[in-house]
């Protein structure tokens, strides 16, 4: 999982090497008759009784099957699901957060099966940096409405990097060096000095977990960033197009 291509990404951060990852994927593989089958993993969840309906729901929007439900003692629920192994790509962190750091997951490789058909994504979109510089803290003050932020002022950010989530379901391009229009009218009050939420900070393996395909973390003895594939607008929107053309043929 994500883990171990963490710890082995890590490794080469530290001994000072600078790559660019792209998400975790599966092999496919063709039975005899020539049909896609997937790995498959037998998941053994041990939950509170009240997080059960959620981890069941969640799993199965990951075309998860449910094979075994029964309670294990002390208001816990034992469940035993067959679940694609792409399935369970970027769910380590989001199971944690449903049972609020109680659950206990463990998996196993349980053989191949037929393609069980496209798992559902992120559903948010990301705000992407249109211009190169150093992000400006009046500015990223008036990003916050759009989504939470990923960067704090003063970082480098350039045309392309994600430095934010949108709370839609589209990618936005913003800029975040766009300062405050200074004129030479006093105020008759003060202006208040701008406060800048926390930004989130992604672990490595969040970072992996989070990406989509057109997507890549950028990995460097100082920085972890997340940013997009292709940086140019235009390239960017042209693959977009080509990719949904390919998508509907």
């Amino acid at each position: 999982g994500e883990l171990q291509l963490g710890v082995l990404i890590e490794t080469m951060r530290r001994e000072g090497f600078e790559l660019t990852v792209g998400p975790p994927k599966v092999l496919f593989q063709e039975d005899e008759d020539g049909n896609v089958i997937e790995p498959m993993e037998e998941a053994q969840i041990d939950v509170d009784d009240e997080f059960t309906g959620v981890v069941v729901e969640k799993l199965g929007l990951r075309k998860g099957e449910l094979q075994e439900m029964k309670p294990s003692g002390g208001g816990k629920t034992r469940i035993r699901m067959a679940i694609p192994s792409r399935g369970l790509i970027g769910y380590q962190g989001e199971f944690l957060a449903d049972t609020r750091g109680t659950g206990i997951l463990a998996r196993m490789f349980n053989g191949y099966a037929p393609y069980k058909g496209a798992i559902p994504g992120r559903r948010e979109g990301v705000l992407i940096s249109a211009e190169k510089g150093k992000a400006v803290a009046y500015a990223l003050w008036n990003l916050e409405d759009r989504g939470p932020l990923f960067i704090d002022s003063g970082v480098d950010v350039y045309p392309g990097m994600i430095i934010g989530e949108h709370n839609k379901g589209q990618d936005l391009e913003v800029n975040p060096l766009k300062a405050k229009q200074l004129t030479n009218v006093r105020a008759s009050g003060k202006d208040d000095a701008v406060k800048l939420t926390t930004p989130i900070r992604r672990t490595l393996e969040e970072a992996l977990a989070y990406i989509e395909d057109d997507e890549r973390v950028e990995v460097t003895p100082n920085h972890i960033r997340l940013r997009k594939a292709i940086l140019d607008t235009h390239e960017r929107k042209r693959d977009k197009r080509r990719r949904e053309a390919e998508a509907k043929s």
